[in-house]
């Protein structure tokens, strides 16, 4: 059974389509106009093993802020979608990961209870163009849409860069284990029978 699903989004602010196939080979086309997003995307994409196209289009002349949400928002709907009932999946994922002097650690449950925990020091407001807030506002639009509680915790770090990049490629990582189908999971991994 292959779990993928396509979202398209469209708000007066945004125009978004998502196609994400989980358990995939980490190949991606990604384009939301905003450079820094496109590359934080593809490392969940590469790192995470989803086949993932995301085209986007919003009032970046405004700022990042709708777009970055919007995009969030389309993804999240993608995961809860290719999830389907979430029968055999490993639920549970954690991963540390450095990149040079920085190091993030995530760890996801895809519980249908959405939560974030973001305990992140950001030195400075921005890279390049874009605000490093908008990073808890993508991970909380994701979490919300997908119904997946989320934490994220950065250890230490200095670049701006990398610490963000740790924590989207930690992201990948434990997305990637927690939707990873288990044999030895049968049926729905919860007590309550229901996600």
């Amino acid at each position: 059974m292959e779990r993928k699903a396509e979202i398209k989004r469209k708000t007066k602010e945004t125009d978004i389509r998502v196609y994400l196939k989980l358990g995939g080979n980490g190949e991606y086309k990604i384009d939301t106009t905003i450079p820094f997003l496109d590359h934080m995307l593809s490392q969940i994409a590469r790192h995470g093993f989803f086949d993932m196209e995301i085209e986007a289009k919003g009032d970046t002349e405004v700022d990042y802020h709708h777009t970055v949400e919007d995009v969030g928002i389309a993804m999240g709907e993608a995961f809860r979608k290719a999830l389907g009932e979430k029968e055999g999946i490993k639920r549970y994922g954690h991963a540390v990961i450095s990149l040079n002097e920085a190091l993030s650690m995530v760890t996801v449950d895809i519980s249908g209870r959405p939560f974030v925990v973001y305990n992140t020091k950001m030195p400075k407001e921005k890279v390049g163009e874009f605000d490093v807030e908008l990073t808890e506002e993508f991970f909380r639009a994701f979490a919300n849409s997908s119904g997946i509680s989320l934490h994220v915790n950065v250890m230490y770090g200095n670049n701006l860069h990398h610490i963000i990049e740790s924590i989207f490629k930690a992201a990948a990582r434990a997305l990637d284990e927690a939707t990873t189908i288990d044999e030895r999971v049968k049926g729905i991994p919860s007590t309550k029978g229901k996600l």
